[in-house]
């Protein structure tokens, strides 16, 4: 896709936000399933069902665009899930193991709350109103769930780290 405008680069980032939520649904069942903490497991699958939001909104914003529902592979994406993967095979104490998916986790949160921020800032600029709502709803969850993390890491996961 040539681009030219802002409204093409909004095009070109929401099919590689799309893609990278997608990714996204394929890890977080892992990655719950490997956590040690119950807080930390729910929070991931808590945040599995609104990437499906996620995905959900970013289809309807490519349906707004007029634009054929497809994703663009985002290797960003693809490499901090691949640095996930690496965690999740590591030979560490669970609590520790805890703590990395944690960091890991929060990596991919600040990558897709950057992506909605810029989406939800040209959105606006183009008048896209009802665009702008829908991935501000998504941004919202995103910054709400790197809480949560930060929250799990600070007062739960790390302290045990600590203890041992």
């Amino acid at each position: 896709m040539k681009i030219q405008t802002l409204s093409d680069l909004m095009i070109d980032v929401v099919r590689d936000t799309f893609d990278a939520e997608k990714q996204l649904l394929k890890a977080l069942p892992k990655m719950a399933r490997t956590a040690s903490s119950p807080h930390l497991r729910k929070a991931f699958e808590k945040h599995l069902e609104e990437t499906k939001l996620h995905v959900h909104r970013l289809e309807e914003v490519l349906e707004l665009l007029g634009q054929p529902i497809r994703a663009k592979k985002c290797r960003a994406m693809q490499g901090l899930l691949d640095e996930g993967k690496e965690i999740l095979e590591l030979d560490a104490p669970p609590d520790v193991k805890d703590a990395a998916m944690i960091a890991a986790a929060q990596k991919v949160e600040h990558y897709e709350i950057a992506s909605y921020g810029c989406l939800c800032t040209w959105a606006g600029l183009l008048g896209e109103i009802r665009i702008k709502k829908l991935l501000g709803d998504s941004l919202a969850e995103e910054k709400r769930t790197d809480d949560l993390l930060t929250e799990i890491a600070e007062n739960v996961v790390n302290a045990v780290t600590v203890a041992h």
